[in-house]
């Protein structure tokens, strides 16, 4: 499989995870991106027995988007030290069912994990282990034709399935959602995971970076305005 590679240097590489790539390893052994990079690395470099590269981050299987992995033991800590005080900052974006009344908003709800089917659901603030989950939309465009929003995401809380099952709850689940969404046959999740915000871990300079899917099916209402984005 073909890496996309977005950013390289000596402490940290990122990259496009393709939709339905798992980040790391799991119980189907498909090929997954740690993986993957791993073997890049080595080839690259022609290094002789393990490489080093941990997984900082994660995307849902389903869910395409940027990456970034940590190349040394120094860049991992740092990272994963800016994603517990929530200094890593990523932006989605959706498509979503239905015209959307408000173009910018805010989501909160309280969710609760269930472990045992992998979903979450929103329920009262009471009920035990629940968490509080908090996003900002903006609706970017409507396609009038397909009745179908593309929505730009900021998420302030990382819970499971936040973005899916928060806009499920709220009338306009995401288009191809096979678990909290319509459910049909073919049909890809359209949700996109398409900047990242970090410290580097070793410079401490703010980068960002950006990347998008292809403008071909559902993505098409990307197409006009993916520049301005």
């Amino acid at each position: 499989m073909d890496i996309k590679i977005i950013y390289e240097d000596n402490h940290i590489i990122v990259v496009e995870k393709k939709p339905n790539v798992p980040s790391q390893a799991d119980k189907t052994e498909d090929m997954d991106m740690l993986t993957l990079i791993k073997k890049y690395l080595k080839q690259k470099y022609n290094k002789q027995g393990n490489v080093y590269l941990a997984l900082v981050h994660r995307l849902d299987r389903p869910v395409g988007g940027v990456m970034v992995f940590a190349k040394t033991s120094k860049a991992a800590s740092r990272l994963s030290e800016q994603v517990r005080e929530k200094k890593l900052e990523k932006k989605y974006l959706a498509v979503v069912y239905g015209k959307i009344d408000k173009q910018k908003g805010t989501l909160e709800d309280y969710l609760y994990k269930d472990e045992r089917h992998n979903i979450s659901k929103v329920v009262s603030k009471d009920k035990k282990n629940s968490k509080l989950a908090i996003l900002d939309y903006e609706v970017l465009t409507y396609n009038e034709l397909k009745k179908l929003s593309l929505v730009k995401v900021n998420l302030h809380t990382g819970r499971h399935h936040q973005i899916r099952v928060q806009f499920a709850n709220f009338g306009h689940s995401i288009f191809g959602d096979q678990k909290y969404g319509i459910r049909g046959k073919n049909k890809q999740i359209a949700l996109w995971a398409y900047e990242l915000t970090i410290l580097h871990p070793i410079t401490k300079e703010k980068i960002t970076f950006k990347d998008f899917p292809e403008t071909i099916g559902t993505w098409c209402i990307l197409s006009e305005i993916k520049d301005n984005i």
